[in-house]
């Protein structure tokens, strides 16, 4: 009898299977790409891409992890010993730790904008000023908040100790328990701020805006950056599927579960798309860039400042970007945390300190990377950046590749059919085609993402 942790309830395993999909991406980067590339045009692509690559994927992460119960790295030696299919798995591991470095950063700079939406001081000299004026002033506070060499470092660490105090509580009393509260927390905020937007004037344009396609933007392109956002919506590639489907029970449906997850995930990118477009439509804001950093600490503040109860609103949506960014960190944590559990079979208290606590020291580096050590470069970038592009560009698409053509042709024959049927208990007759796309379809489209990377 396995003696692995597993999720208490079915909810549960959702709310931490979603939580761990569900991040800042989602927020920072589709609306971005929906807005440069025909609006719902490139909304049907990302749902198109996640059916046919991201859900596939999923299963084949699922399948190593639920059928080895164990990590990353014991996935690949429990069914292949004595062979280097490891490498993949500790490659995943690899790409999540550098992600949890500067991803860390990220996070706490949204607690800090909260802290800072609560107590005003976001809002502070924007009474009565223009458009440019807005711009000038919360352009500036990014600058102040991201460049300074103390406060970034500060909620840094803040949520490293966070991220700490929720993971000693292992599996079910720290993630599962997080993950219950925070996910459904994270939907009533998307539901209430898509009501608030959608009652703005002009806010029928603003969904016109960008449920209306344009298919004449769609191009090889737009192809490719479709199946990109459905690659980093899910998680696919960073170890976090298959080190949380090796708490799965046995008797969980992973087709059902890998569906639940992609919806979730799609939803809440519509979601996030009703509550932008038709803001920055309603205030004359639809040529603004929505990319990244830009969206989130300028142009999203300076429409939360035109509204009446401007703190609140803009609370609620730091709010909402946290809890992504903590459900996200932790289970980006959980990759090493669990690999050095069963690999070196350290207690999770051990294993917790031995991952979190060098980050105080590479995660201030990051941070520091905007400020006192900008000059740093390594390969043209500076650490943060180096870190982001080294992972998202390169070792996420060569470890969904591994993992494709591991479970499509080497792993054992019927891995993924008694995954996907419990092993003969349930009927899956889309078993056949989702190894089809595993083995053929997946790794064509994962290349084009990693070739179009360096073209």
């Amino acid at each position: 009898m396995s003696t692995k942790s597993e999720f208490a309830s079915k909810f549960g395993l959702v709310a931490a299977t979603v939580g761990s999909a569900v991040g800042l991406g989602n927020v920072w980067r589709f609306p971005a790409e929906a807005q440069s590339n025909g609006g719902s045009a490139f909304l049907l692509l990302y749902i198109l891409c996640v059916l046919f690559l991201g859900i596939p994927v999923m299963l084949a992460e699922f399948s190593l992890g639920r059928g080895s119960k164990s990590d990353a790295i014991g996935s690949f030696l429990h069914f292949s010993p004595g062979k280097k299919w490891w490498i993949v798995g500790a490659l995943s591991v690899l790409a999540s730790y550098l992600i949890m470095s500067y991803y860390m950063v990220v996070a706490g700079w949204t607690l800090e904008y909260l802290v800072e939406s609560i107590g005003g001081g976001l809002y502070e000299g924007t009474a009565g000023i223009g458009h440019e004026e807005l711009r000038g002033v919360f352009s500036a506070k990014m600058d102040e908040y991201i460049s300074s060499p103390v406060r970034p470092v500060i909620y840094t660490l803040l949520l490293i100790a966070i991220n700490i105090g929720i993971l000693l509580g292992g599996v079910q009393k720290g993630i599962e328990r997080l993950s219950n509260v925070m996910m459904p927390l994270l939907f009533v905020i998307l539901a209430v701020m898509c009501v608030v937007s959608l009652m703005l004037p002009n806010a029928g344009e603003g969904v016109k805006y960008f449920l209306a396609p344009d298919f004449s933007k769609i191009n090889a392109s737009t192809v490719i950056n479709a199946l990109g956002q459905a690659f980093f919506s899910l998680s696919l590639g960073m170890g976090i599927l298959i080190t949380f489907a090796s708490y799965y029970p046995r008797d969980t449906r992973l087709t059902r579960t890998s569906v639940t997850v992609a919806m979730a995930s799609l939803l809440v990118a519509v979601m996030v798309g009703l509550i932008i477009f038709p803001a920055i439509k309603s205030f004359g804001l639809d040529n603004e860039p929505l990319e990244g950093a830009t969206l989130v600490f300028v142009t999203l503040p300076e429409i939360f400042v035109r509204l009446p109860l401007a703190q609140l609103w803009s609370a609620l949506f730091f709010i909402l970007l946290f809890v992504a960014a903590l459900t996200s960190s932790v289970s980006i944590a959980e990759v090493s945390i669990a690999t050095v559990q069963d690999r070196l079979k350290w207690s999770r208290r051990t294993a917790t300190l031995a991952m979190l606590l060098p980050l105080t020291v590479i995660s201030t580096l990051c941070a520091l990377s905007f400020s006192d050590l900008s000059s740093v470069k390594i390969f043209g970038l500076t650490i943060f950046d180096f870190l982001d592009r080294f992972t998202t560009d390169i070792l996420l698409p060569l470890v969904s590749l591994g993992v494709c053509i591991y479970v499509g042709w080497f792993a054992p024959r019927n891995l993924l059919r008694d995954q996907l049927t419990n092993e003969g208990t349930l009927h899956s007759p889309m078993s056949r085609v989702f190894l089809l796309i595993i083995r053929y379809i997946a790794p064509l489209l994962i290349a084009m993402i990693f070739i179009n990377n360096y073209l």
